[in-house]
């Protein structure tokens, strides 16, 4: 089977329920928004609500990627920076209880976390500490990390480090790999966009980009012109549409693809499973449209769980369910 290496900025996450909104306001964070902060701000947070049950995974969307690709039963590896702390074990350590190759560098700041603060409503605040995930270096990279692997998928955050991107998919591409990139936010895209664009015309071969990123990327104004756009410039290129379901291209051959009906609590990893379905699904050499319903099928079971990580439970109903999309 197909060995599949991911890149991005390992995160451990921690959810954590709230019952009133007004600690939002007293910890400086607006609500339903993501605010970076600093490492005295993110512990002083932790402090704060040190009583509250919490929820922690490895996070960070090409780590969650690669850890729905390692529970489908693909050998996987990950490449990403932590810190010497209890954090960073814990992320290296959850990486490789779910069956993944962790290839961690350590760095001189605290391990990155992303803290998720959800309120009655079911909506997500996030004061997200980068720490040591962006101290990773273009100078970390070597081609050996890249052998014996078959796809490399990188999120589009890295971008923001033009030096260390461009040579991680300059050496994925020398040692033969196949490239695959989720764009990951529109407001990174807007940023970074003639590198960007550069980038994908040359290295990349599979774009997952959702409604507002591949708009941001490709200029045009709906979905459905961005993925006309976006696809001559690599080999598949999906545009996920949320509750309406994805778009898939690749050269003259189209699909539009239908959502898994969903009781949604929360969305956050939906577009690191579908990019996670999608890739086994090409893995498996399945039909286009098989490769879709298979990663609305994980982003459908994900947003009925807080958190970008599928429970046993779901895991279970996935496996239930994918026999169903190849008949």
């Amino acid at each position: 089977m197909k060995k599949v290496l991911g890149l991005g900025n390992a995160l451990v996450d921690i959810l954590v329920r709230i019952d009133d909104d007004r600690l939002l306001p007293s910890l400086e964070l607006p609500k339903s928004c993501m605010t970076l902060v600093g490492v005295d701000q993110v512990n002083a947070i932790l402090a704060r609500i040190a009583h509250l049950d919490r929820q922690e995974t490895c996070g960070g969307s090409a780590a969650n990627t690669i850890s729905g690709l390692a529970r489908l039963g693909v050998p996987t590896g990950y490449i990403g920076k932590i810190g010497r702390d209890a954090y960073g074990d814990f992320f290296a350590a959850e990486m490789k209880r779910h069956g993944t190759e962790a290839l961690l560098f350590s760095g001189s700041s605290q391990t990155g976390r992303a803290l998720g603060l959800i309120t009655p409503d079911s909506e997500r605040t996030f004061a997200t500490y980068l720490g040591a995930a962006v101290e990773l270096d273009a100078d970390d990279l070597h081609v050996k990390l890249f052998r014996g692997y078959d796809i490399f998928h990188i999120e589009g955050y890295m971008v923001q480090n033009h030096r260390l991107f461009e040579m991680a998919v300059r050496l994925a591409k020398e040692a033969g790999l196949e490239i695959s990139l989720d764009l990951a936010s529109h407001n990174v895209v807007r940023e970074n966009l003639a590198f960007l664009q550069d980038m994908v015309a040359r290295y990349v071969d599979i774009v997952f980009a959702n409604e507002d990123e591949s708009m941001a990327f490709s200029g045009e104004r709906s979905p459905h012109e961005a993925l006309v756009k976006i696809s001559p410039q690599c080999r598949i290129a999906v545009v996920k549409l949320g509750k309406k379901g994805s778009l898939v291209k690749r050269q003259e051959e189209r699909h539009e693809i239908g959502c898994v009906p969903a009781a949604a609590v929360d969305t956050t990893g939906a577009g690191d499973l579908y990019a996670a379905g999608f890739l086994y699904g090409l893995i498996q050499d399945y039909p286009l449209p098989v490769c879709g319903r298979i990663g609305a099928l994980l982003s459908g079971k994900v947003v009925e769980v807080v958190g970008a990580k599928l429970d046993e439970a779901k895991w279970q109903e996935v496996e239930a369910a994918l026999p169903l999309l190849l008949s």
